[in-house]
């Protein structure tokens, strides 16, 4: 039984150079693909490089003053945290501040730009069936619309085609319109006027039916109608404020020649909550580009099914209806038939970006308040800069006082404990660079802090090891058995103290938010990494080194000189126990 143990022993002692070369091709693949990226540094967050803080207030909604509470308040944040983290900006913060404002630091990069734009976005989004619509400032009846798909110019748009048609997601758009017919407007309005209507009786009932105040109301409506100019800014702002889902609005909308359109809409038949999800997808199959998917839950499926059916009954514009994305039209199709699919797809002039935009925020949900943006700012990355380099001197200055105890106290076992840190450094440099554009990972001053205090755990890793070896020499052996036979002890200690280290910075990493959770995500990393370091590198670099003459025959500035560990001479290759001695025998 002894002969095949030995005989293990020694094929593992013999073939250290293959973890050495395992280690060494991990490092040269991660720093190719750190060059072949294009990302030859970790992506550094606000503090480190600046960025945008805003500063939103929540606006209460006519007669809802008490939903700003605090769940509506949380539920936001929660909202904006998923949405720029969506978009790839890690490391952004998101917190309330006082009763009806939230702070949100966006860092400087990737995406950025469209974070910002989105993040206080309320997304409402709703279904409405188009009344009347012409081209703003253009004067005359009301007519069909190109196919709008305005936005004000600080939300994603896509502008649609010129004969848009909702059809089920992937089906085909026919290529012609149907000619301008259809009911009276005041008609239309009227019967659409009541906002205690079913969505059955939506534009089956008369004009008497509504009573007076139906009448009043519509006739209001289309007198504000009339005066609409949607190509000025300040007016688009206001239109629609205020008024309910439930009932008839006016909006406005960028067709495909960039004209502003406007609109009279009746009430919201199917609204964002019934949208289970959104896509951004690229269709080559009909050509259309870049276009939106959206699948309905049960109950906005058989909604959309209802009222595409009502819709498709009548004439052109009233056989379309506008999805309106916080009050602006983002597209109005016309339909011929119900769509029973549970799917649809808005299709249109998207670029890449807006559609993942506007898929983005339907997919996310939308905010329960509406927000103004109170304040924006630029933050400078200059006092960050100085607190990094603050702290990078005090790493510099612990490293070299590592170094320092190291060389004085081992001597030369400090060249393999130096030559284990630098590969640690470059395993961890290498994978923050390339996780900044995988996951998002952004180096933030916490995450520097815990990058500082793992090289104490790696360095502790190396003196368990050390000592292990130092003491089978103080017992007797040769360095080569000595190095062997320390490592199963040292090895079990090493992965308990990891362990301990690794389920610490998880628990952290679990329940801190924000640049707290910088700090565990490096540490954990780190604590890994010196796992890796040790067994593939520390380990086999010792086996190899004590083959050479310094080590093996104990130079007295190896740090393995028996004389100086106390280990009485000669030295066995093999731990034999003490026979006591017979005094007769003496």
């Amino acid at each position: 039984m002894a002969t095949p143990k030995k005989g293990r022993s020694a094929s593992a002692q013999s073939k250290p150079g293959r973890s050495l070369a395992l280690i060494l091709i991990a490092i040269a693949a991660l720093t190719g693909g750190m060059f072949a990226s294009g990302h030859t540094t970790p992506r550094l967050g606000i503090d480190l490089a600046g960025g945008t803080s805003i500063t939103l207030r929540a606006v209460p909604e006519a007669g809802n003053e008490a939903a700003i509470n605090k769940t509506n308040m949380d539920t936001a944040v929660s909202i904006m945290e998923r949405r720029v983290n969506g978009l790839g900006v890690s490391e952004s913060e998101v917190q309330t501040q006082g009763r009806d404002n939230i702070v949100v630091n966006i860092p400087k990069g990737t995406n950025s730009e469209q974070a910002r734009k989105q993040v206080g976005t309320t997304a409402k989004l709703y279904f409405r069936p188009v009344i009347a619509t012409e081209v703003s400032g253009g004067g005359g009846a009301a007519s069909p619309s190109p196919s709008p798909t305005g936005s004000p110019s600080d939300q994603p748009s896509g502008k649609a085609t010129d004969k848009p048609e909702a059809t089920d997601k992937g089906s085909a758009s026919p290529s012609a319109s149907p000619s301008t017919q259809g009911r009276a407007v005041t008609d239309a309005l009227k019967a659409d006027a009541t906002p205690s209507a079913s969505a059955s009786d939506k534009g089956k009932a008369s004009p008497s039916a509504t009573g007076g105040t139906a009448g009043d109301d519509a006739s209001k409506l289309q007198e504000q109608y009339a005066k609409l100019d949607c190509t000025n800014e300040k007016t688009r702002s206001t239109v629609g404020d205020g008024v309910k889902a439930s009932a008839p609005t006016l909006a406005c909308g960028q067709n495909s020649q960039g004209q502003w359109q406007k609109y009279i809409l009746g009430p919201a038949e199917v609204d964002g909550t019934d949208v289970d999800k959104a896509q951004a997808v690229l269709n080559t199959q009909t050509g259309a580009g870049w276009t939106v998917t959206m699948d309905f839950t049960d109950g906005g499926a058989k909604k959309f099914a209802d009222v595409t059916g009502k819709l498709a009954q009548n004439q052109s514009p009233q056989n379309q209806f506008a999805i309106v994305l916080d009050g602006d039209v983002v597209s109005d199709p016309y339909v011929r038939q119900a769509l029973t699919g549970g799917n649809a797809e808005i299709s249109g002039n998207f670029t890449q970006q807006s559609a993942q935009d506007l898929s983005n925020m339907l997919s996310y949900g939308a905010l329960p308040l509406t927000f103004k943006v109170d304040s924006m700012t630029t933050v400078t990355a200059a006092l960050g800069g100085d607190q990094l380099n603050a702290g990078l001197i005090a790493g510099a200055i612990g490293l070299a006082l590592v170094v320092i105890y190291l060389l004085a106290y081992y001597r030369g076992l400090s060249f393999i404990a130096i030559l284990s840190l630098l590969v640690s450094a470059a395993l961890t440099y290498t994978l923050m660079a390339l996780l900044g554009p995988t996951i998002g990972f952004a180096l933030n001053l916490p995450a520097v802090c815990g990058a500082i205090v793992a090289i104490g755990i790696t360095a502790d890793s190396f003196i368990v090891y050390f000592e292990r070896v130092r003491d089978e020499i103080r017992e007797g052996r040769s360095l080569r058995p000595a190095v062997e036979r320390a490592w199963p002890r040292a090895r079990r200690t090493i992965l308990v103290s990891d362990f301990v280290s690794f389920l610490a910075a998880a628990v952290l990493f679990i329940v801190t938010v924000g640049k707290v959770q910088g700090f565990a995500f490096t540490l954990g990393l780190t604590t890994l990494l010196d796992v890796v370091v040790v067994f593939l590198f520390t380990k086999p670099l010792l086996t190899l080194m004590a083959r050479r003459p310094f080590f093996a025959n104990g130079h007295k500035w190896s740090g393995l000189d028996p004389k100086s560990l106390g280990a009485q001479p000669p030295l066995r290759r093999t731990r034999r126990p003490a026979v006591p001695v017979d005094p007769k025998e003496a």
